[in-house]
């Protein structure tokens, strides 16, 4: 993976030093060829690895806590995500929920919860989940039915999530449940669940196109103690935006580094297939479709970059991440496409490194928010300045 965009002024030399380590460590550690049968297994020990290795240090804020630094350095984990993206897709999923499934406990965790949680994610000896989404309330979080009953020093809760990654292998879950303090999302708060909890059960494990540990959970009468609640009552919908909005941009970041994989694949493909007397790279019909790949790809790294420099800079990037978010993600899923029709029948036979990205780009078009909801943030975004 070449790294000519570190260049840009949106990074600093300990960017550039980071991605030099990391993809130094990957090309060693992470090979992307197809996963293991057994999923769950190898998303564990991929989180063990990634913290012996140090890396999931910038997923968690705090050096007291293990962190790499006191918040979260947006550039940093989209530079992880790239690079994990580019070498092996299960690799990038496990350090993404690390961040994600610790993020409201990094923003909004007292100094006791902290201490208590983050040193296990940053080290890999714990995995993290992030239980938001339910049956019938995934874009739509106010429609959250999911509920703690206040029940003197503890929380009673009753309900269900679903689609939750890490769900079935996750140690610890920060989980989202209806309070009633106010109506819609006011009245929500943030809870940390461990595994094993009385009243809380797997019900059902999802098989997905490329397999990730994903469940669905159920509650009932899951007596939950106060200090596990993350900040006040009726906060958890700001926590669960604030969280989503650390790690939205690295989404985009995941989506640039298996485009970038696929670019590379295709030219490997278009310079060593031979046909018709010539190679594949000789047709201006493929140097056509090279070019906008590679066009796809620096326009990808501009908006994710952007998005991602503008929130270290602590400014506000509703809008720049949902562009990132949409153009990096919907930019990928054609960029592989590209690959794939350049590898012809070889691209999709199953471990194929071309086909094994294409199930893996899928659903970053829909979690963390679909591209048609990024869509309705952009368009209220210039509505409302306007």
């Amino acid at each position: 993976m070449k790294h000519e965009h570190l260049a840009w002024p949106f990074f600093e030399d300990r960017h550039r030093e980071l991605a030099a380590h990391l993809g130094a460590w990957a090309a060693q550690h992470l090979a992307h060829a197809g996963h293991e049968t057994d999923v769950d297994a190898q998303c564990r020990s991929l989180v063990r690895t990634l913290g012996a290795a140090g890396w999931l240090r910038h997923a968690v804020a705090g050096t007291a806590y293990g962190g790499a630094a006191e918040v979260i350095d947006t550039r940093a984990i989209c530079l992880l995500r790239e690079t994990l993206a580019f070498h092996h897709g299960l690799a990038d999923f496990a350090f993404a929920m690390q961040g994600l499934g610790s993020g409201a406990i990094s923003l909004a965790g007292t100094h006791a919860q902290r201490q208590r949680f983050l040193p296990r994610v940053a080290e890999g000896a714990a995995l993290a989940a992030f239980a938001l989404s339910e049956p019938e309330a995934g874009s739509d979080v106010a429609a959250m039915r999911c509920a703690a009953r206040d029940d003197g020093d503890v929380y009673v809760i009753d309900g269900e999530k679903t689609w939750i990654s890490n769900g079935g292998i996750a140690d610890l879950y920060v989980l989202f449940a209806r309070t009633g303090e106010q109506p819609g999302s006011r009245g929500i708060s943030a809870f940390v669940v461990e595994a094993g909890t009385p009243g809380f059960e797997i019900a059902e494990r999802i098989d997905v196109i490329a397999p990730h540990p994903l469940a669905r959970l159920r509650f009932e009468g899951c007596r939950v103690p106060k200090a596990n609640r993350l900040g006040e009552p009726g906060e958890g919908f700001k926590i669960a935006m604030r969280t989503l909005d650390v790690f939205r941009t690295s989404v985009a970041a995941a989506a640039l580094g298996f485009g970038r994989r696929a670019l590379h694949e295709g030219l490997e493909r278009a310079r060593s297939r031979e046909m018709f007397g010539q190679r594949l790279a000789d047709f201006q019909l493929t140097q056509a479709k090279l070019a906008q790949m590679a066009t796809t790809i620096d326009s990808a790294a501009l908006l994710t970059y952007r998005a991602a420099w503008q929130r270290d800079q602590g400014q506000g990037v509703t809008r720049e991440a949902a562009m990132a978010k949409m153009f990096s993600t919907e930019g990928a899923q054609q960029l592989i496409d590209a690959a794939v029709q350049l590898w012809g029948g070889a691209g999709v036979v199953h471990g194929n490194t071309v086909e094994s990205l294409y199930r893996e780009i899928r659903a970053l078009r829909i979690y963390e928010g679909a591209t048609e909801v990024q869509q309705l943030i952009i368009g209220r975004d210039l509505l409302k300045e306007a």
